[in-house]
């Protein structure tokens, strides 16, 4: 069977895979952007148990690996009466593991703005939490965009994982059809091709215009 020939048979299925891959990695960076700013943050306050919480998070997270993470809150967490549906779990695990390393960014993005900038906020007599959604975050937003760009991509590989919890993803999809075919070459390039088109033409342009929108409103430009 040719290349094409598969893609006419089995395009559907491929598709469908896609598209649950897409709703994995969305979800997923609303919950790991969401962690990262608040455990930035948290690791920045001068409040020891705060920053000690946030630092227990970030170091757990990154120092163990996203399979074992993804095992752990699927399989272990039912023994202890907590049991997560496996789409979920998918998500969660992939969110929770990019919001460690994303905390990292959010914190150094913070600390690479200007002092002067942090000191003119304080002339402005602003409280500590308008000054850092006002002026300090904007600010370090720009920074933080260009690798945070990485990060997303990262992320978008880092579902394929969830076919191993039986997520009906693309990888799942891209599986399940070798299975039963032993088309390899044509599955796993066809599967390929698929992440790259939605990693270099779908969400590298949307970082790089984001992080030009943002440089216009920032005065950057």
């Amino acid at each position: 069977m040719t290349f094409f020939e598969f893609l006419v048979q089995y395009w559907p299925r491929l598709l469908s895979g896609a598209g649950v891959t897409v709703v994995q990695f969305f979800l997923a960076a609303v919950l790991g952007i969401a962690l990262s700013v608040t455990m930035g943050l948290m690791k920045l306050s001068p409040n020891r148990l705060v920053s000690g919480a946030a630092i227990t998070y970030i170091e757990f997270f990154r120092g163990t690996s996203l399979l074992v993470q993804l095992y752990w809150i699927f399989f272990v967490l039912p023994l202890f009466g907590l049991t997560i549906d496996k789409f979920t779990a998918g998500y969660i695990a992939v969110g929770m593991n990019i919001g460690a390393y994303g905390a990292e960014l959010v914190r150094g993005g913070i600390l690479s703005v200007p002092r002067g900038q942090w000191e003119a906020a304080l002339a402005l007599n602003m409280t500590p939490a308008k000054r850092m959604w006002r002026i300090i975050l904007p600010q370090a937003l720009v920074n933080m965009l260009p690798p945070w760009g990485n990060l997303m991509i990262e992320l978008l590989k880092g579902t394929a994982l969830v076919s191993l919890i039986s997520v009906a993803d693309l990888m799942f999809e891209a599986r399940q059809i070798n299975s039963s075919t032993f088309l390899s070459a044509q599955v796993f390039g066809a599967a390929l091709i698929i992440y790259y088109i939605m990693a270099r033409f779908m969400l590298t342009p949307s970082m790089r215009w984001l992080e030009r929108f943002m440089a216009r409103k920032m005065g950057r430009a």
